[in-house]
């Protein structure tokens, strides 16, 4: 980031309000970590609500909410949590919303200050360290994964990744959401060609989780069969 924008952002930091539109402009090209901080400090309570991150990210609340909701469903015991979000979030997106519409009770659920701190630069979690080292390869590269069509596609693999991570299964949560952190990153710089990445890792991870759930499906019919 050069001098320019970190101005930008301190001084946007500083002022009372900050609204929506401001917020969305300072974030323009803010990589995810950054961002994530940045959240926080616009939303000083101890818990965060989806709500209050929608009205701050402006037109750009499709990608960072996935974004954001996902990226605790690599945390343990986190990713069910924010499944049912995500999957209304997949779900208006591939119907070509243009901006959420999240139900009350949905704006209403919120996420710790302190989980989504562990995702920042200053954390040293595993989680935060893969991201810093897939954000130094984002950047603005408009293309054929940047258009409306691409939107609807990542909408409706989002939505089936929310539903990955809804069900229960072991090591079922971490490749689709790896995936849709990626394409939402993507979503969100503006790069077609981590999109197309976040999109093709996002049809692997959701197709490992559906054959480890179909597998359980079929062991747990089959354990039935045998018992009865």
């Amino acid at each position: 980031m050069d001098g320019t924008h970190d101005g930008q952002v301190t001084r946007l930091a500083a002022q009372e309000p900050v609204t929506p539109e401001h917020f969305a402009e300072a974030h323009a090209t803010a990589p995810i970590t950054r961002l994530v901080a940045e959240v926080a400090a616009q939303c000083p309570g101890e818990r965060i609500t989806l709500g209050e991150m929608g009205e701050a990210f402006g037109d750009r609340a499709f990608g960072l909410l996935i974004l954001l909701l996902c990226l605790p469903g690599l945390l343990p015991g986190m990713a069910s949590v924010f499944g049912l979000p995500m999957l209304i979030l997949g779900v208006q997106m591939g119907l070509g919303f243009r901006k959420p519409k999240l139900p009350a009770v949905i704006a209403r659920q919120s996420l710790k200050r302190s989980d989504l701190l562990r995702l920042t630069p200053g954390s040293t979690t595993r989680v935060s360290r893969a991201i810093a080292k897939i954000e130094r390869w984002v950047r603005p590269r408009p293309g054929p994964f940047t258009g409306a069509v691409a939107d609807k596609v990542v909408g409706w693999l989002t939505a089936y990744a929310a539903v990955m991570l809804i069900l229960p299964g072991p090591g079922t949560n971490g490749p689709p959401a790896f995936g849709v952190i990626v394409m939402a990153l993507g979503l969100v710089e503006n790069d077609s060609k981590v999109v197309g990445i976040g999109i093709a890792l996002t049809i692997l991870g959701n197709l490992f989780a559906t054959v480890v759930l179909g597998a359980l499906l079929w062991f747990g019919m089959e354990a039935l069969h045998y018992i009865f």
